[in-house]
């Protein structure tokens, strides 16, 4: 839990600018949607920009990001739980409560209203609150896709992964393709954090948590099967207050190159709270 309460006053001290690599350790599957389904092509392709090249949608790693801290902050409960869909075989569950001191929807916002929780009475939130978190799409960086790497692809920028559903009583096979980014591909992440009174300072944390509990987690589809699996490096740190957008004052650079390791102990260093001013 945070420091938030009903009455903290929100007004923009600054923002955290966070940017780094993400770089796949295994192929890596976010997928399309069906309706981009070729002919020839794999069963399963993965998601792509108007040029053709496959990128990380900053809605898919925000939803990993707000779901890993939710399962390590035991907020994953049914009591703990609203309904986003009930259709029958898409349903969506995902946290929100009426606290004001609940990090998790502090850093990823809320929408006032009533939610049917997945047990328990309903919610009937009032406590809107803006998201502090920003999560932009992630480019592939082209260079990262190697000439050796391009002589085994199956196309000019991925590779199918071939996979058997085995039946259990007839052992028939029930063969599916999976169209993925290769391992050693590498995207340019994007983040910022917006700081609108001095107890979101602490959310820095929270984030830098999440994104360590997806290096040992999965991205994307298949990632019990081994897809997905992730790190980060190269990380560099800004801080613009609020003389940065309104006098243009300069930017703080807090830390470049870095790990997020190196973040961590940054962040809960003494003193790093009074870095961020306006």
């Amino acid at each position: 839990m945070s420091s938030h309460t009903a009455h903290t006053d929100l007004k923009l001290i600054g923002k955290l600018i966070l940017e780094g690599d993400l770089i796949c350790e295994t192929g890596l599957h976010i997928g399309a949607g069906k309706g981009s389904l070729e002919i020839g092509g794999a069963d399963n392709p993965v998601i792509k920009d108007a040029f053709g090249r496959p990128y990380v949608p900053g809605s898919s790693l925000r939803g990993k990001l707000r779901s890993l801290l939710e399962q390590s902050s035991g907020l994953a409960a049914p009591s703990e739980l609203v309904y986003l869909s009930k259709r029958r075989g898409q349903e969506v569950r995902i946290h929100q409560s009426d606290r004001a001191d609940d990090f998790v929807c502090v850093l990823f916002g809320r929408n006032p209203g009533r939610m049917e929780r997945v047990t328990g009475e309903p919610l009937d939130s009032t406590n809107a609150t803006p998201a502090r978190l920003t999560v932009y799409d992630a480019p592939l960086d082209i260079e990262s896709i190697t000439p050796a790497m391009r002589e085994n692809l199956d196309d000019e920028l991925t590779e199918v992964k071939s996979e058997n559903a085995i039946d259990r009583i007839t052992s028939q096979a029930n063969p599916r393709t999976l169209e993925r980014v290769p391992a050693g591909a590498r995207f340019r992440i994007r983040m910022v954090l917006d700081v609108l009174c001095p107890q979101d300072r602490g959310l820095l944390a929270r984030l830098l948590e999440g994104l360590r509990l997806l290096e040992d987690d999965a991205l994307g589809g298949g990632g019990s099967r081994g897809s997905g699996r992730v790190r980060f490096a190269g990380f560099r740190l800004a801080w613009r207050g609020r003389s940065f957008y309104a006098a243009g004052a300069a930017e703080t650079e807090l830390a470049a190159g870095s790990d997020l390791s190196g973040l961590q102990t940054l962040a809960g260093q003494d003193g790093f709270d009074e870095t961020l001013a306006e």
